[in-house]
């Protein structure tokens, strides 16, 4: 049984939603952190054990991943924003200030898109959703997907994934990819294989690029300058930081920060970087 460095709790939501979740410190503004593609809410403990000293911080496990339920949702992006926005009024949180990685940033400016005034400002760690793709790019995409199928088992697709999420030192996912292996072994069969699948669709068919213009809201964007995964080098040939400027300049207030020697997993890898420009930008900003 795998359990969380802090005390996990667990609501159920609209659309038989059962989600765990963390909560810890305590402040007039909270952080509700949001993880990536088939992750869990403790990839952020580098980041609440230092930021719940002055906030509120939130960590949500998405439906289907972690601790949260196993049931067969529709996966995409406009699923789980309605989740994150149910629960944020579940939560009744107050100046809320959202923080979503890769896939959870798009799933963080999906829900502030849908739903205005939900949070105070968006705080996006290597964000999904800035990158953009042709109909013949996503079909390319989703082939290579279907034939990785064929030499790799769920298993090895995620060891690898985390270890090419960070930049130097790839084996300080270890602990990370034991306990969601963990949590894979629990799984229905082939219900980890299907949610991931159904994720990959929906930040590829729910693009949020061409609506960034509409967030007037404080942005901070992180990326970590050796990212290996934005863009996706396969079909994209130039830079994260060409990808990050584009869409950071379509939007109002944004700011961005280019994080030296660090991958794809910014908040792990340079937790006191982000931990530090976090920060600055809630006393800054706001």
């Amino acid at each position: 049984m795998i359990s969380y460095p802090y005390t996990t709790h667990y609501i159920d939501l609209p659309g038989n939603c059962r989600v765990a979740y963390i909560d810890e410190g305590s402040g007039e503004r909270t952080l509700l952190f949001i993880h990536g593609l088939a992750n869990y809410a403790p990839v952020w403990k580098k980041n609440i054990d230092e930021l719940k000293k002055y906030y509120r911080c939130v960590a949500i496990d998405l439906p289907g991943n972690g601790l949260s339920d196993q049931h067969a949702h529709p996966f995409g992006m406009k699923f789980f924003a309605e989740c994150v926005f149910n629960f944020i009024n579940a939560l009744k949180l107050k100046d809320l200030h959202i923080v979503g990685h890769s896939m959870g940033g798009q799933i963080a400016m999906t829900t502030v898109l849908n739903h205005p005034g939900c949070a105070e400002s968006l705080i996006l760690c290597a964000p999904a959703g800035f990158e953009q793709f042709s109909v013949m790019e996503k079909t390319m995409y989703y082939t290579s997907i279907h034939l990785l199928d064929f030499i790799s088992s769920d298993e090895n697709s995620l060891r690898t994934a985390i270890q090419n999420s960070f930049y130097r030192n790839h084996t300080q996912g270890d602990g990370i990819v034991k306990e969601l292996v963990g949590i894979m072994k629990t799984y229905k069969l082939n219900y980890y294989k299907k949610m991931v699948e159904a994720c990959i669709k929906g930040m590829m068919e729910e693009p949020v690029f061409s609506k960034l213009n509409r967030l007037h809201m404080p942005v901070l964007v992180l990326f970590g300058k050796n990212d290996a995964l934005i863009p996706n080098k396969l079909l994209h040939h130039t830079t994260t930081e060409k990808i990050a400027a584009d869409a950071v300049s379509k939007m109002h207030g944004a700011h961005l920060v280019m994080i030296p020697h660090c991958g794809h997993f910014v908040q792990w890898e340079k937790a006191e970087d982000v931990n530090r420009n976090i920060i600055l930008f809630l006393e800054n900003e706001m």
